[in-house]
């Protein structure tokens, strides 16, 4: 199958300066990049689609470079930014750089062994922080009118808005990068620029700079932006449910799996496509599973399985379907304290002093005070059915809680049910 049809069907084409790079790309002779500025110490889920592009360019035997931003990240890119960005100190951008660059490496096939097509990572501070600015004016902003500069949609989007402005910091932005093109086109033969739909405007003028300075036939492709069915964008800066980070320490393994597991069954065909490498066949499988068993939800833990691989490897994803699990198993008790926490984060808690359970618990009070019974009377009655557990274990009426059934020595999971859970800590 051809770059061009899997890509169609993944929903990964928005805009194509020329149609003629997808025969190029299949040859696997193209060098293409896409440029990362370091906002943060740690790319999150929302880089992953670029990512992914990447590595499915270098699998079809083409070479990526994957930019970081350590001359532009100094800037901001305004692209459809409702205000300005704050500027980054020389020491956060240092430490962003390191984090997300280390990232990129892991991501990517960075070995020698991958010949032509191993992926370089590169730093456009090495270029941006040496020119001199009479040089730059001259030998670039000559060639880029401001004509054109005001008439791209990510420009005007905040020209046209009277309560807030464009610096001319941001303005330059579009010269920058599209500086970076030149550049790799120049040293690298760097002949296609991708990114997300809102870098259009960034790209062409990119293309257009190569034409002009380097004599040099170049390409753009943006793909359509993740959104969620809420029309925000899939990242971390929207607002919603977004620090999703791709580093553990951030985002630990198992919170991002939950993350993709719970993913709404309107949006997880576009995540299927957009951010596996499952094949055409097990995708659709998986949305017919998801049309006619939703409540299996076998495509989110394809999903949640596949990506968590990708990123933090196959015994992270294991121990993370481990942890779900235990939330329902006598394995709790084999959780160590921090995925413990994880599992019943979203669940009410409260806090016991260690001296009044000494003599032990009374069950029927603990589950009124714990909230997941209304009365004494109703207490009895879901244990009369059979359905209170403590850490997992089913709880009688008549067995005081005793503080030696606490996990970590200061924990009881106290559930009823499947779904009504609260955590007591012992203090």
């Amino acid at each position: 199958m051809s770059l061009r049809a899997d890509w169609a069907f993944r929903g990964l084409i928005h805009q194509v300066t020329d149609e003629a790079i997808f025969e190029q790309l299949d040859a696997g002779k193209v060098t293409a990049y896409i440029g990362f500025d370091p906002t943060a110490p740690s790319l999150h889920v929302g880089n992953l689609l670029q990512i992914c592009n990447l590595r499915r360019l270098q699998l079809a035997g083409n070479r990526p470079i994957a930019l970081a931003g350590g001359g532009t990240g100094l800037i901001g890119d305004p692209s459809f930014k409702a205000a300005e960005r704050p500027l980054l100190t020389a020491e956060a951008l240092a430490m962003n750089l390191a984090g997300i660059s280390a990232q990129l490496t892991r991501l990517l096939d960075c070995d020698a062994s991958a010949g032509a097509s191993r992926a370089l990572l590169m730093n456009n501070a090495d270029w941006l922080t040496t020119v001199s600015l009479t040089d730059f004016l001259r030998d670039v902003g000559k060639h880029v009118t401001i004509n054109q500069m005001v008439a791209k949609d990510s420009v005007k989007s905040r020209l046209d808005r009277e309560d807030i402005g464009l610096s001319f910091t941001e303005f330059s932005y579009m010269l920058l990068q599209g500086y970076d093109f030149v550049r790799l086109y120049q040293d690298h033969d760097c002949s296609l620029q991708m990114g997300g739909s809102d870098q259009w405007g960034n790209i062409t003028v990119g293309v257009d700079l190569v034409k002009k300075m380097a004599g040099g036939k170049a390409y753009g492709l943006t793909v359509p932006l993740l959104l969620r069915p809420d029309g925000t964008k899939f990242g971390k800066s929207e607002g919603g449910n977004e620090n999703v980070w791709l580093d553990a320490r951030l985002t630990s393994p198992f919170a991002f799996h939950q993350f993709f597991l719970t993913t709404d069954d309107a949006m997880v065909s576009q995540l299927l496509r957009a951010l596996t490498f499952l094949s055409h066949d097990e995708i659709l499988e998986l949305e017919a599973a998801t049309t006619n068993r939703p409540q299996e939800r076998r495509a989110q833990r394809a999903l949640a399985d596949a990506v968590v691989t990708w990123v933090h490897g196959a015994e992270e994803t294991a121990k993370a379907n481990r942890a779900a699990a235990a939330l329902f198993s006598e394995d709790i008790a084999l959780l160590d304290e921090a995925v413990l926490l994880e599992i019943v984060a979203d669940a009410p808690s409260s806090t016991l002093t260690r001296a009044s359970a000494v003599a032990g618990l009374d069950p029927v009070e603990l589950l009124v005070t714990c909230g997941l019974a209304s009365s004494k009377t109703e207490a009895r009655r879901f244990f009369e059915q059979g359905g209170v557990y403590i850490n997992n274990l089913r709880q009688e009426e008549n067995s005081p809680v005793k503080v030696s059934q606490a996990l970590h020595d200061r924990y009881l999971v106290v559930r009823r049910g499947k779904r009504n859970t609260h955590l007591i800590v012992l203090s």
